[in-house]
């Protein structure tokens, strides 16, 4: 039963407080009442919540500029967790499809269905970046080639300047599918309209097309002058970099001291040839994606010259990487990708690559295929 201060006596000696007599509040001991007094004083003192006062046009149009300069995934994440509404209000189609590059930087060793579904949901709000990024990994990684496919002609009709060279180089390959398949008009087509909107790799890929006739009529001059473009364009982007960054020196190397970089830092190698150390472009995010994916999973680049020398085989039992480390693309059939004409062991999805690789580290690297053949067959009656 309750007394005149509140409290309850025990019932029939259990332990336990009588229940309540209908139509009696309790009373608040001292220190909850304080503490209900301190969170309203709290509230009072901070104001009223003036989000609620701004319309929800103009939050989205807030919400849409943090997303097109966000660092990284969880900053995206971060205002979609801040309160009820900006969760729902970036659920619009205006927030997905402004989402910035670096916010669609996903990583290989966080793939899941939750990431596949949120870049397919910018890429259905209309952003060619997550179109991009979507395709080249269900293409490639996934093998999905026709849903990848169909993401790069997404992205390549907004006029993506990777995209139309990532399908440039599947027309060059005739990937996905047969060897019959290859168009080489078509590449050169996609190549060309790349490199009109400044991406080094199709500026580099055309000069070199040009150069050969392969797919275009032969022209030297003309891919002699892109090629030189090319180079200048990576020195531009690169001074850039660097000058956003403000952690690298401008000032012009002799092309010895240029080999290595400087400060341990892996140098621009096409940039030697003028002379400059500058640190070599971070790849894309899907270049990055897909040459972590294969890593994880055991495939290598290429396969050793002297395993091949070895089996008295061509090394070429299982689909092969391109032997570019900053590209990822992996082979859809089995001698796809063009070979180093001298050691044959090195594998190219384009002349991008090989041209990069080859001042790179294949140059060091090649040996002519006649003397790894003998030096094979010397070893093998060792054995």
């Amino acid at each position: 039963m309750r007394t005149r201060s509140g409290s309850l006596y025990t019932c029939g000696g259990t332990g336990e407080p009588a229940a309540p007599v209908a139509g009696q509040k309790r009373k608040r001991s001292p220190a909850a009442a304080g503490e209900a007094s301190g969170v309203r004083r709290k509230r009072q003192a901070t104001g009223p919540d003036y989000l609620d006062g701004i319309p929800d046009d103009l939050v989205l149009s807030i919400f849409s500029k943090l997303a097109a300069s966000a660092n990284s995934p969880s900053d995206l994440l971060s205002v979609h967790l801040t309160c009820k509404r900006l969760n729902g209000l970036g659920q619009q189609d205006m927030v997905f499809a402004k989402a910035s590059p670096a916010s669609l930087a996903v990583k290989a060793a966080a793939w899941s269905e939750l990431v596949q579904r949120f870049l397919k949901r910018c890429a259905d709000a209309g952003n060619l970046e997550a179109c991009y990024i979507l395709g080249m990994i269900r293409f490639y990684c996934l093998g999905s080639r026709s849903g990848g496919a169909a993401l790069l002609a997404k992205a390549a009709v907004g006029g993506h300047p990777a995209a139309l060279y990532s399908l440039a180089v599947i027309q060059f390959n005739g990937s996905g599918g047969a060897k019959s398949d290859r168009d080489l008009r078509a590449g050169a087509a996609l190549c060309a309209r790349s490199a009109a909107l400044g991406h080094v790799d199709a500026l580099r890929e055309l000069g070199h097309c040009l150069q050969d006739g392969y797919g275009v009529r032969r022209d030297p001059a003309e891919g002699r002058r892109l090629l030189v473009a090319a180079n200048a364009r990576e020195l531009s982007l690169a001074l850039a970099a660097a000058a956003a960054s403000a952690t690298y020196p401008f000032a012009s190397l002799p092309i010895g001291a240029v080999a290595g970089g400087a400060g341990g830092v892996t140098s621009s190698p096409l940039l030697s040839d003028f002379g400059w150390s500058l640190p070599e472009a971070e790849p894309h995010t899907a270049n990055q994606f897909m040459s972590d994916w294969w890593a994880s999973r055991g495939v290598q680049a290429c396969a050793k010259k002297t395993d091949a020398a070895a089996t008295g085989g061509d090394g070429e039992g299982e689909l092969r990487l391109c032997s570019h480390m900053r590209c990822g693309r992996k082979e859809t059939r089995r001698h796809e990708f063009r070979r180093c004409s001298v050691c044959g062991a090195a594998n190219y999805c384009s002349r991008a690559c090989q041209a990069l690789d080859w001042k790179r580290a294949h140059k060091a690297q090649c040996v002519p295929m006649d003397r790894w053949l003998v030096g094979g067959a010397a070893a093998a009656p060792q054995q």
